[in-house]
């Protein structure tokens, strides 16, 4: 018996795993200060959406024009961090080694994917921020509610934009990977009907306009201003995340490969 309780005590306990939530909030901290670090991309990401519609949604826009930009305009804003957060940033980091350094490192494989959603998150929110606040200020009446309703559609936004952008980070290089984005982010904006209505394009741009994810998440964010919108909000959910799992699974594929 003696002998039993000794090998049992001298058996070392096995340690505790330490939680996981430090290095998520570490890497979620590194992303946002990796990303306000870049003039080149804050500055773009935050104001041009909002130039814009102050331009042609407030001073040139002519009777509903304000009232539809602006919940196109929220769709719009969210584009560029999560397409260019993803997809340029994830190219660069192939290239310069740090994808394969993060690989080797004790962290959850999800942690720096997270980062990098809650940052596009975060700037998505801020410019549909911006851009209510600049429509209050020109006249345009929004509720507390239209104002959430659009708030989490650029959230949600960048679920299926980022997917797309991890999608191109994953098969294109550092030096083709700006060219590829802006190929994909200024067409879906025109095709989708962010930048004036469709109905005053061709009826092809029409008929085209389903096959876009933006134009679905127009769908979603024009009825928090009155705006009437096409199909039903569960059948544009469900093709968001539909995309987003495609796009993320042929990038996991990809990166799986090059691994």
């Amino acid at each position: 018996m003696n002998t039993v309780t000794e090998t049992v005590s001298a058996t070392p306990a096995t340690p505790a795993r330490a939680p996981a939530w430090p290095i998520y909030r570490a890497e979620i901290a590194c992303e946002l200060r990796r990303a306000w670090r870049y003039p080149g991309f804050v500055l773009p990401s935050l104001l041009f959406p909002v130039l814009f519609y102050s331009l042609f949604g407030v001073l040139l826009g002519r009777g509903q024009a304000s009232i539809y930009l602006l919940a196109t305009y929220c769709v719009f804003g969210a584009m560029a961090p999560a397409l260019f957060g993803f997809g340029v940033q994830l190219a660069l980091d192939r290239e310069g080694g740090l994808l394969t350094l993060k690989r080797a490192l004790p962290m959850p494989p999800m942690a720096p994917l997270l980062a990098r959603l809650l940052m596009a998150v975060l700037f998505a929110v801020l410019v549909a921020m911006l851009l209510i606040a600049v429509a209050t200020g020109a006249g345009v009446a929004v509720t507390p509610s239209a104002a959430l309703h659009l708030l989490a559609v650029a959230a949600f936004a960048a679920l299926p934009l980022g997917a797309i952008g991890l999608l191109i980070g994953s098969h294109v290089s550092a030096n083709a990977a700006p060219a590829v984005v802006n190929l994909v982010y200024l067409p879906l904006a025109l095709l989708s009907g962010l930048w004036l209505p469709l109905s005053m394009l061709p009826p092809l741009f029409s008929a085209m306009a389903p096959l876009w994810p933006t134009w679905h998440l127009a769908q979603l964010a024009l009825p928090a201003v009155g705006q009437p919108a096409q199909g039903s909000a569960w059948v544009h959910v469900a093709v968001l995340l539909c995309i987003t799992v495609m796009a993320l699974g042929l990038a996991r594929r990809r990166l799986r490969r090059i691994g």
